[in-house]
């Protein structure tokens, strides 16, 4: 004690700090699967690789065990001297500043502290024990007290030390070895590798192609740029001679260089080696005619969205040229149904065809010639 090290078991962040020595007293802990831990330990538990500690410490005292009070139990099973408050049985009844942790039925972390000064205010731990069960803590331990318990909230002192200050007219916090720590899950590395913000312990990247735990990888893709380009954290940076999303894409005829972003400068309209843009190499033994080689600007002015638009607008003119016939087609046969139902005379085809005119002609020859039999 003289020293100012931790008695017990310590293990923060899976390292082990201390060792408790043999020494059997209540601890608590957490492992790496999830699982809380709480009550007496052997050396073997402790240093378990399957399944270690990831959070380890030590107290005095099992307060609660399995929902009940096991405090007698506890005061024959562990060791008296980790503590300097005088007989075991003065430590367990008289009030003082206490500290304790546990877990609830939920399983959800309990931390509890109270403020006091031996013998003259705080609780003892009978009643730290009954106001844990009041709260639904099945399991718990207690840890230091007195000048050693102290609650520090986001970097500032939120409770009232029973030890003074050198000048003798304040409270200050006793210097202590150890600290339980609660704080919002940490990433690593912290920063997230300068590509994701850190949320409740884990990295979320920023952009479309960082990936990985700590955002720290750059992912284009299935195609990984196909092989012929770097993947940036822009997308895929395509190597001379190759274009598109994933570098899948071979340059058109007349252009060269990376992404194909530059015309061939050959004569007669000439292709040019894709990669290097030397005339003397092409592949193509013909070369284009002048009308063919069209500038990169022209071939993509029409892009994936104006022919959609194109697309849409064509299929909308002709669902209305349909609609507008249907509607004449039956405007006429509205129109044809009135007029049957109407005071009509009927017509003869012979009528038309001008018969019905040959006979009256005939019966109009008779009428003017009264001479003939």
């Amino acid at each position: 004690v003289s020293t100012g090290e931790c008695l017990g078991n310590v293990v923060s962040d899976g390292r082990r700090v201390s060792s408790s020595g043999g020494l059997q007293n209540a601890q608590f802990g957490i492992r790496r699967d999830g699982t809380l831990v709480t009550g007496y330990l052997s050396e073997e538990e402790v240093l378990d690789s399957e399944n270690p500690f990831v959070q380890l410490l030590s107290g005095v005292v099992w307060l609660i065990r399995n929902g009940s009070i096991y405090i007698n139990e506890s005061q024959a099973t562990e060791c008296d001297e980790t503590q300097e408050t005088g007989s075991f049985s003065r430590f367990v009844n008289v009030i003082s500043a206490r500290t304790a942790v546990g877990h609830d039925r939920q399983g959800q972390l309990v931390l509890f502290h109270a403020d006091g000064q031996t013998e003259q205010r705080g609780v003892n731990l009978w009643e730290m024990a009954q106001f844990l069960l009041q709260q639904d803590v099945v399991n718990a331990i207690n840890l230091d007290g007195g000048g050693s318990a102290t609650f520090v909230l986001n970097g500032t002192l939120a409770s009232y030390p029973s030890d003074h200050c050198q000048d003798n007219m304040w409270r200050c916090p006793r210097h202590v070895s150890t600290v339980v720590c609660v704080h919002e899950p940490r990433c690593q590395p912290p920063n997230c590798s300068g590509h994701g913000t850190c949320v409740d312990g884990r990295c979320e990247c920023t952009g479309h192609f960082w990936r990985g735990a700590a955002c720290s990888e750059l992912d284009c893709g299935p195609s990984n740029c196909s092989q012929h380009g770097i993947c940036t954290d822009t997308g895929c940076h395509c190597d001379a001679g190759w274009m598109g999303s994933n570098c899948s894409e071979e340059c058109p005829l007349g252009w060269y260089g990376p992404g194909c972003q530059r015309p061939c400068q050959c004569e007669h309209q000439c292709p040019c080696d894709p990669q290097t843009g030397n005339c003397s190499v092409s592949q193509v033994k013909q070369c284009l005619r002048p009308a063919e080689a069209t500038p990169r600007e022209e071939l993509s002015f029409f892009t994936r969205t104006t022919w959609l638009a194109l697309t849409l607008v064509l299929v909308f003119l002709l669902l209305f040229s349909a609609m507008a016939n249907v509607s004449l087609l039956l405007g006429s046969r509205a129109d044809r149904n009135r007029h049957l139902d109407g005071e009509y005379v009927y017509h003869p085809l012979q009528e038309i065809n001008g018969e019905l005119l040959a006979s009256e002609k005939e019966q109009s020859g008779d009428t003017h010639d009264p001479f003939k039999d």
